[in-house]
């Protein structure tokens, strides 16, 4: 588990970004897999699930855990809040205590939101889709219409992959450019392949959304000698699924 220097300085919330050490699941799952979406025996799923949940909080409520869809939808959880079926969506705010709120990646960037002074925390799965549709400034504008104000806001962009791993094609680098010319500098061409940095798009996000208090850790998801899952070194290696990596945060 890799902690947040500046999140820690909370002593408000829990938090941690999991690697696939310390779980129960076998074979290309080994061993901390905590996605229910993935092809692993459900029940060492819930296993490492219960096991991340114990290192947060020994008492605290299930993990809350969406259905991520690569969109730009969140949801809200507040003590109103009823619903039985896992959300489609790829962000979770909430106010309530106990409660752990996480993101489900294999190269995607995970980012975990807190305010310092109200009571709010976010859990985003941002891949390139759904940082291009708008997820982070949907969230931080949430948090701002609830009361959060920016100066308060700490984000932290959690293990992802690097650009010299996330090779693109063109018509990806053409989409980025049509949005915004100034996209351009989230990408670099090396012996003629081009590549994209998306942990740093996904910083440029968030501080376009006005928050400037950010840590970013720098930790690769497609080298294997950091003990993540990847999606894209998976399939390098032709398996037939992957392991999911958790990021997950809790209000005390």
């Amino acid at each position: 588990m890799i902690k947040s220097k500046k999140l820690s300085k909370n002593k408000a919330i829990k938090h941690g970004f999991f690697n696939s050490n310390g779980g129960v699941s076998k074979n290309i799952y080994k061993s901390l897999n905590c996605g229910p979406g993935s092809n692993d025996n459900s029940a060492n799923v819930k296993k490492n699930l219960n096991i991340v949940r114990k290192k947060i909080s020994k008492s605290s409520q299930n993990i809350f855990l969406l259905n991520q869809i690569h969109s730009n939808k969140f949801v809200f959880i507040d003590n109103k809040y009823k619903s039985k079926i896992k959300p489609e969506a790829d962000a979770i705010i909430t106010d309530q205590i106990n409660l752990p709120i996480a993101v489900l990646t294999a190269d995607c960037v995970p980012i975990l939101v807190s305010d310092n002074q109200k009571q709010m925390i976010a859990a985003i799965h941002a891949g390139w889709k759904g940082a291009f549709k708008g997820i982070i400034s949907k969230v931080i504008k949430f948090m701002i219409k609830k009361g959060s104000k920016t100066k308060n806001i700490t984000a932290v962009i959690g293990p992802a992959i690097s650009v010299k791993n996330y090779e693109v094609k063109k018509d990806f680098y053409k989409k980025f450019a049509r949005k915004d010319k100034n996209n351009h500098k989230f990408f670099k061409m090396s012996k003629e392949k081009l590549y994209f940095n998306l942990s740093s798009y996904v910083k440029s996000l968030i501080l376009k959304s006005g928050v400037k208090k950010i840590e970013k850790l720098d930790v690769d998801t497609f080298d294997a000698k950091n003990k993540f899952f990847s999606a894209r070194r998976s399939k390098s290696l032709n398996h037939a699924d992957y392991g999911r990596n958790i990021s997950i945060i809790m209000l005390n």
